[in-house]
């Protein structure tokens, strides 16, 4: 054997060659690994879990577990608190990043920080444990099916389907359930605007994110809106805006889950000094609000979705015509301390022209304010054969931008009639908005959902 033979088993036998051959045959057996969990791991703890989930629902008093993930306002901290009062473990997940956001929420159990590297891990750990944890899944906002960015990205990075994490609860046999909370989740503009218009101020012609498609769009709306009704069980709306991905038998009007605490909008809440208002007795003082008031308005014509281009100049006229009346006008102020303005107000003005209320009206009427808004005529129809009696007992005063000036005009010049509709307000709002009836509300709910209903 010459020296070039020996030069050539040599190099085959080399440490290079070996390592080679050795990635090779590591390769082979995870990806023989991987095969066996994929096929044969995963499918049997899928069916354990199941098995297990199905066999105590079936037998005995049946203990439920619902995370409520993501923040929406402070509903999902009042009912949380008021569910685990039913039995249930009951907890808030607040994922968002955004600093803007947090003065809507009124706590959570669970909050997720995006300072470091461990805090990452730390939520990869938390997703994982909730899968074990909790039975129903409960998200909220449009685009808020999600565990927060962090879980996404790795989703993205592993280059799984979007959503990958949410189909995975479903294959656990988890529940989700989804609330609703505006115009753009599920709906599309062009369905929006074929709604009653009013004139130059139709629906989507006042807003600033009609132009911007990475806020609202039809594709954008609608793509959400199909990827929502496929990985959702049971939705929450309220207001009847039933169009496109809203129109589904899944989607149901629940305004029990819109919830506050009855007891921190207490109609004779204290107000502290360093929030009292200085007007006369006689003064007729009018509240309106707007949150995230530069995203929501146009820079240039003042327009936005609230009404605000319309109360403002109505305000100066009606001081003009010798009416006593001032008006509070709040924007950006962390919710829990706006109530103390709501609760100086006589009178709480809302939107004019989307069709129904939201927050700042459902604390006015907690609050026991008379509050006006427009309720489109469709919407109410489309409720009223879910929630009759909703929408048969709604204090709320409708009104348009054509009738706006008469239906103040009434208020102003009517104290009695203001303390009156006041009272229906507070009443309404406790039977249908409390916190303990939206407990009881989503606790039949999920039960239902767990028993297959």
């Amino acid at each position: 054997m010459g020296k070039r033979d020996m030069k050539r088993i040599r190099s085959v036998f080399s440490l290079a060659h070996f390592c080679a051959l050795l990635n090779l045959v590591i390769g082979f057996v995870m990806r023989m690994l991987y095969r066996i969990i994929l096929c044969l791991v995963i499918p049997v703890c899928i069916g354990y879990l199941k098995f297990k989930q199905r066999f105590i629902r079936n037998g005995g008093k049946y203990l439920g577990r619902v995370l409520f993930a993501g923040q929406l306002y402070y509903y999902t901290w009042y009912l949380s608190r008021e569910l685990r009062k039913l039995g249930w473990r009951a907890d808030v997940l607040n994922w968002d990043s955004s600093p803007d956001s947090q003065k809507y929420y009124h706590g959570e159990d669970f909050k997720f920080t995006y300072t470091s590297v461990f805090d990452y891990i730390k939520q990869v750990v938390f997703y994982l444990r909730a899968l074990m944890c909790y039975d129903v899944f409960h998200f909220s906002n449009a685009h808020g099916l999600s565990f927060g960015g962090v879980i996404s990205c790795i989703i993205s990075l592993l280059r799984l389907p979007p959503y990958t994490e949410i189909r995975l609860l479903k294959m656990l046999g988890k529940i989700i359930v989804y609330t609703n909370n505006g115009c753009l989740d599920g709906v599309s503009q062009t369905s929006m605007r074929s709604w009653s218009e009013l004139g130059e101020e139709a629906i989507c012609d006042i807003c600033p994110w009609k132009d911007m498609p990475t806020v609202c769009s039809d594709e954008r709306n609608l793509k959400w809106g199909k990827i929502r009704n496929s990985l959702a069980d049971y939705q929450c709306i309220l207001g009847g805006n039933r169009k496109d991905y809203n129109d589904d038998p899944r989607v149901h009007e629940v305004p029990e889950f819109y919830c506050l605490d009855p007891e921190f909008w207490h109609p004779d809440l204290i107000i502290p000094p360093r929030y009292k208002l200085s007007y006369t007795l006689d003064t007729v003082k009018i509240y309106h609000a707007v949150g995230n008031y530069k995203l929501r308005t146009d820079p240039k014509t003042q327009l936005n979705i609230k009404s605000t281009h319309i109360y403002l100049p109505l305000i100066e006229r009606l001081k003009a015509e010798g009416y006593p009346v001032e008006l509070i006008f709040a924007k950006d102020i962390p919710n829990k301390e706006v109530r103390y303005y709501q609760a100086q107000s006589d009178i709480v003005v809302d939107m004019l022209t989307y069709g129904w209320f939201g927050a700042n009206v459902r604390e006015a009427m907690m609050l026991g304010k008379p509050a006006i808004c427009y309720l489109r005529p469709e919407w109410l129809e489309s409720m009223h054969r879910e929630i009759p009696d909703y929408v048969d007992e709604l204090p709320v005063i409708s009104a348009t931008p054509d009738t706006i000036y008469g239906v103040m005009i009434d208020l102003i010049s009517h104290p009695d009639k203001r303390k009156e509709i006041g009272q229906r307000s507070r009443e309404f709002a406790v039977k249908w908005h409390s916190a303990k009836v939206g407990a009881l509300r989503l606790d039949k709910i999920y039960r239902e959902l767990l028993r297959g209903g």
